[in-house]
Parts: C-alpha cells; sequence; structure tokens
C-alpha cells in the first residue's frame, strides 16, 4: 500500500498556508477542482505522497457541498487519506466483491495556476465520508509531475537528500478499535496489529506493522479524541512524516520531546501553531 496523499481541512486555505509556512514547511497553491467550490495547497515530498490543504473558495454555505465540507466549516483538520493503485476499477470491483460499499470509479479534475488540467480517476471504498476510514484510490490520467511535485521547503539542497521523505503514517480515529481492525483484515488481509496505550497521544493504538496505517480509539481521561469523534464522526485525526534523520529533525523543527512509535520514534508539532492540526513526524 503507497500513500498518495492525505488531506487537512480547514475554513481558510490561507490560514492554513500561513500556519505551515511558520514551521518551515511553506506549501505551493495548487489550484480550483472541478466542482468549483474548493481549492487546494499542496506540500509534496520526494516519495511521491504529499499533504493537501483544502478550504472553500467562497465563505458561506457552500460547504455542505464540498467533500469534507463539515470538518472545512469547523476547522476539522485531517479528513481523508488516498492510496494510489495502478487499476482503480480493478480494486474497485476486488472491494465490491467482499461485500463493501464501493462508489465509481469517477473522473476528477483542477486546472493549475499556470492553466495546466491535472486529471485523475478514483473511487470511494466504505460506508463513511470520502477517505474517512477506508481510503479512497485514485490514479492519474495525466503525468503525475502534473498533479505533484517536490515542495522547495523540503527538498533536499547541495546534492543531500531531502530531511524529510514523505506521508509516513496515517492516524485513523476510530470509536470501535476491534471492528476496525476486523474491517481492515478484511479488507487487505493483514494480521493483526501491535496493540498499545499511548498516554501521550491519549489513545490506545493500533499499529499495522506491514501498513501506512496506524488505528487510534480514545483512552479514559484524554477527552480530546473522543470529542472529536463525536463532533465530526470517524477520519484520520493525525498525520506521521517520515524523516531520514530524526534527531537532525527534531533539531530542525519546533516538535514535542520524542516518544517511543513500535520501534521507532515520533515527536509531534504543538497543535495550538497548526490550528489544532496533529501532525509530527517520526524516523
Amino acid at each position: 500500500m503507497k500513500i498518495d496523499h492525505v488531506t487537512i481541512a480547514g475554513s481558510s486555505l490561507a490560514r492554513m498556508e500561513e500556519a505551515f509556512a511558520n514551521l518551515g514547511l511553506a506549501v505551493d497553491y495548487g489550484g480550483a477542482h472541478s466542482n468549483g467550490i474548493t481549492h487546494m495547497s499542496l506540500l509534496g515530498f520526494e516519495d511521491g505522497s504529499y499533504i493537501e490543504l483544502i478550504s472553500t473558495i467562497e465563505s458561506g454555505r457552500k460547504e455542505d457541498h464540498a467533500f469534507w465540507g463539515k470538518h472545512i466549516r469547523e476547522d476539522g483538520g485531517p479528513c481523508a487519506w488516498a492510496v494510489y493503485v495502478e487499476d482503480v476499477a480493478a480494486e474497485a470491483t476486488r472491494v465490491a466483491g467482499l461485500g463493501i460499499t464501493v462508489k465509481g470509479p469517477h473522473y476528477y479534475n483542477r486546472q493549475r495556476p499556470d492553466g495546466k488540467l491535472v486529471e485523475w480517476d478514483l473511487a470511494f471504498l466504505g460506508d463513511k465520508g470520502a477517505g474517512a476510514t477506508l481510503p479512497f484510490i485514485i490514479k492519474d490520467i495525466t503525468p503525475r509531475r502534473l498533479r505533484v511535485r517536490p515542495s522547495a521547503g523540503v527538498a533536499g539542497q547541495a546534492g543531500r537528500p531531502p530531511l524529510l521523505t514523505g506521508v509516513d503514517t496515517v492516524m485513523l480515529g476510530v470509536k470501535n478499535l476491534d471492528a476496525a481492525i476486523a474491517l481492515f483484515q478484511k479488507v487487505y488481509g493483514w494480521s493483526s496489529p501491535q496493540v498499545k496505550d499511548d498516554a501521550v497521544f491519549g489513545a490506545t493504538l493500533a499499529d499495522f506493522g506491514e501498513s501506512p496505517l496506524t488505528l487510534a480509539a480514545p483512552l479514559a481521561g484524554h477527552g480530546w479524541l473522543e470529542d472529536r469523534l463525536t463532533r465530526l464522526d470517524e477520519s484520520p485525526c493525525a498525520y506521521l512524516i517520515g524523516t531520514v534523520d530524526f534527531e537532525t529533525a527534531c533539531r530542525q523543527f519546533d516538535v514535542s520531546r520524542p516518544v517511543a512509535w513500535f520501534g521507532r520514534r515520533a515527536a509531534w508539532f504543538e497543535p495550538d501553531t497548526l490550528n489544532g492540526i496533529r501532525l509530527g513526524i517520526v524516523g
């Protein structure tokens, strides 16, 4: 499974762009979507994955007609994840054969600021919102380089590889951990995850070592995730960016004290500096 991109929604694209820039993660404006309602900016990585920031072009009730409209309206932050597949129709057929709801494939596009049209096919899996639990699946029609390229803020310099490598882990907030584990084992055939309580994150975590997914269910006495699930239902609640040099990344970026993370280490940006968005690094 290869993460194509993850999405962060908010009521103001400019405010999200500024928050990322203040961390040293300047994003690139990507243009308006074909729905005429939303537009986006992205932080592209060397491995081809990217973080998408999405909001409505104009404020108002138009959020009700957009993907992730509630996340946009309520500054919900993380809201969806996508994985790349070579054949959207074939994967949609496979998943539907398991008794899972599938919508698509569908055609989408957006126009870049330079006027070039970016086109892709995608399909949505499951009964929740687009990419809210099961990822949506996507494949480029136009060349991949038109949709994403490494952003200057994370590109390597002077012949050195980039410090940040790409979107490493999707943290998926769930209400019932056992049911969520069973769903992903059914769809992808994964083995049993490693499960532990993480007081720093405030959740019981289930990590599928062979995948880029970690499930998170609220720990008693840690209200932020439970409140989020009540308000926004199940969806990604945080993302971790990979790094080739964890110690250097921790020195370069203003992050929390590192914690053990399923055989690796993780550190988090202060959510208040990102308008409540939970984003970290892992290595």
